[in-house]
């Protein structure tokens, strides 16, 4: 598993396709999340659902959770690798510290 920083995570969000995935529980989503990220819960459907959302397993996909603390993104980020997905990377420090950072939050 990859692990990109706040300033990678920010560059891509300006310059490519990367699809950014927040895998905590809606209730969390909807307090603020990243610029387009879509919520896909860590839970008993997350394959399912997360093929739903990013169908090419090809694409760079970013997921996040809270903060360095929450485990939720690494085990995301392996479950995406047995099911094929070829450029996982977590961003481990997570929404906080994006937010904490001043950068911009979907609320």
């Amino acid at each position: 598993m990859k692990t990109i920083t706040r300033e990678q995570l920010n560059e891509r969000l300006a310059n490519d396709g990367t699809r950014v995935v927040e895998v905590l529980a809606p209730e969390y989503y909807r307090k603020f999340h990243l610029p387009s990220a879509v919520n896909v819960p860590l839970g008993d459907d997350f394959d399912e659902q997360i093929q739903k959302a990013v169908p090419d397993k090809d694409q760079p996909v970013v997921v996040y959770c809270q903060n360095a603390e929450c485990q939720a993104s690494p085990k995301a980020a392996r479950r995406m690798e047995e099911l094929g997905y070829r450029q996982v990377f977590d961003y481990e420090e997570g929404k906080a510290d994006w937010k904490q950072a001043g950068l911009p939050v979907e609320e």
